[in-house]
């Protein structure tokens, strides 16, 4: 299974009849699936089947989905209102005995209003339910080519995810081979800040200068960030691995490198030493920007 970004879109259109359509959706970075649905009027039971398909598609997101629906025009079905038509006429051959006057002609008795009927024709309820059915199988499509695309770039995404790793375990090593981590390069340090020291106050004790030292020494140690800066980037390549829905996980693995960083730098004595914390520092964040896409 391939890691999957939030990042998509998709767009599918076709015409069942009079009815042309297009489904479109986009879908950027979000805590959880997060889904709103822009329907014409009348077409909202669509919502419950097509939220399921995305449900099973897609674990995180923010989803926008608008659905565009338009009816061509279609020809109306005109009538001749019979009853109207024969009254008309009755009332006609009965003043033409009283009344002299031109027999009416065809386009004056439909231009008399109820002796024409227009209807627009409009559709059954199978009709509707076929249109739903094709509505709903057309949205399965752009959930298919949406899912496509953010698998692609998913795989865009570990890429480049796995260059900021291969980083940050290139600036581990050279933080573990600093020279002024050398024991040697430690003990030479501290003896000269408890000379300087010692020469500034003669009324210090050495024992507990001695004490001292030792402590600083210890806090000064970054065998411990170094040990679990190597552990993260051993979990964060066994994630982008595995695959599938491991946003989260690596989210969290950003936070906990960013927390052993800062604690490098702050224990750094060495400017060396500092500077590549700064630089872990920096490609830490950088990491952390690009996990925020992947679901």
């Amino acid at each position: 299974m391939s890691v999957v970004s939030m990042t998509g879109f998709a767009r599918v259109e076709g015409q069942t009849g009079a009815n042309r359509w297009a489904w479109e959706i986009k879908t950027v970075n979000g805590k959880s699936l997060d889904v709103r649905f822009r329907l014409p009027p009348g077409f909202e039971a669509l919502e419950a089947s097509a939220r399921a398909a995305l449900g099973a598609a897609f674990a995180r997101g923010s989803c926008q989905i608008g659905l565009s629906l338009k009816r061509d025009a279609v020809a109306p079905v005109v009538r001749i209102n019979q009853a109207v038509l024969d009254a008309i006429v009755s009332a006609m051959a009965e003043a033409s005995h009283k009344v002299d006057a031109a027999a009416p002609r065809l386009d004056g008795l439909f231009a008399i209003k109820g002796v024409l009927e227009v209807e627009e024709q409009e559709e059954d309820e199978a009709g509707r339910a076929a249109l739903q059915e094709v509505l709903l199988e057309g949205f399965a499509r752009a959930v298919a080519q949406c899912a496509e695309m953010r698998r692609r770039e998913g795989q865009a995404l570990a890429r480049v995810l796995l260059g900021r790793i291969d980083e940050i375990e290139a600036l581990t090593r050279e933080a573990d081979t600093n020279p002024a981590r050398q024991p040697a390069a430690v003990r030479e340090r501290l003896a000269a800040q408890i000379a300087a020291l010692l020469d500034a106050s003669s009324s210090l004790d050495p024992d507990r200068l001695h004490q001292e030292a030792i402590l600083m020494a210890a806090k000064a140690d970054i065998r411990e960030e170094l040990d679990r800066l190597h552990a993260h980037v051993a979990a964060a390549r066994d994630l982008l691995a595995k695959g599938g829905p491991v946003g989260r996980r690596l989210d969290f693995l950003a936070q906990e490198f960013n927390r052993e960083v800062n604690t490098l730098c702050s224990k750094a004595n060495d400017v060396s030493l500092t500077a590549t914390g700064l630089s872990l520092k920096a490609v830490v964040e950088q990491f952390r920007e690009q996990v925020q896409n992947i679901e």
